[in-house]
């Protein structure tokens, strides 16, 4: 049963740029790793004593919308998206731009704000991370919004949500979309 409603009067997504840096939200994913047993027992404890849940997924509702906007989809994307969100995206697009983005890299529904994904490609090239943006975000389950998408991850109940390395391809070679600020395919 999801705890916050999907969208709320004047809550409708805005991009949102994040008040951390990837590399210690990376160092940070490392340490709560749900290949950790400890955090697959704190999962399964939090989802079986409601009240302890229900605090659990406000605390991380209030740290996360503070740090990336997020809007509690409760199978998060921020590992691969160099830690902005895409459920900050107007449009709600997972996996990538859309095709109404602005010369200057503004948003085509909020045309003062930076479009969120390319926040994330900033951020990905800075973090030397760019060949996770080729990762396929797949849908996400609308019932799943409002859960704490940490208990999701430990429980491994958001596996599948991106496709894996072995799935990537050849990363030595860039998209030609990806060709921007100078370091692309067609840079002179």
């Amino acid at each position: 049963m999801a705890l916050f409603k999907r969208t709320m009067p004047g809550d409708l997504p805005r991009p949102f740029r994040p008040r951390v840096t990837t590399q210690a939200m990376n160092a940070m994913h490392q340490v709560l790793d749900r290949r950790n047993a400890l955090w697959y027992a704190v999962a399964l404890g939090l989802r079986n004593v409601k009240p302890l849940n229900t605090a659990f997924t406000q605390v991380e509702h209030l740290v996360k919308g503070r740090l990336f906007g997020c809007r509690m989809c409760g199978q998060c994307a921020l590992p691969v998206t160099a830690y902005a969100c895409p459920m900050t995206c107007p449009k709600q697009l997972r996996n990538g731009p859309c095709g109404g983005v602005a010369p200057d890299g503004s948003c085509e529904v909020y045309p003062r704000m930076r479009c969120v994904w390319l926040m994330a490609y900033e951020r990905a090239d800075e973090a030397g991370r760019v060949g996770d943006l080729r990762r396929l975000q797949r849908p996400i389950d609308q019932r799943k919004w409002g859960q704490s998408s940490w208990v999701n991850y430990w429980l491994g109940e958001d596996e599948g949500l991106w496709t894996t390395e072995d799935q990537l391809g050849d990363l030595d070679q860039e998209p030609l979309l990806l060709g921007i600020r100078g370091k692309g395919p067609h840079s002179a």
